[in-house]
């Protein structure tokens, strides 16, 4: 994908009043991450032209606080 496609599918997020956000995990690609109800997609566009997409899709439950813990001690160093 070239520079102007990529300009135009930011574009296209505004225009449809889709939230997201950029970032640089690689060193070869910048990050689109969106987010939608239920949803966030990480899409990478990579120097050699090609893209990457990532979904991670909600299971629908929702958590009080004691999920924290969860957190902490099933991803911590």
């Amino acid at each position: 994908m070239e520079l102007k496609e990529f300009i135009a599918f930011l574009n296209k997020l505004d225009d449809n009043n889709i939230f997201y956000k950029l970032n640089k995990v690689r060193t070869e690609a910048i990050m689109v991450d969106v987010a939608v109800p239920g949803q966030r997609w990480e899409i990478e566009f990579l120097e050699d032209g090609t893209v990457d997409i990532e979904k991670f899709i909600s299971d629908k439950d929702m958590y009080d606080v004691s999920e924290l813990e969860t957190l902490f001690k099933e991803f911590s160093d």
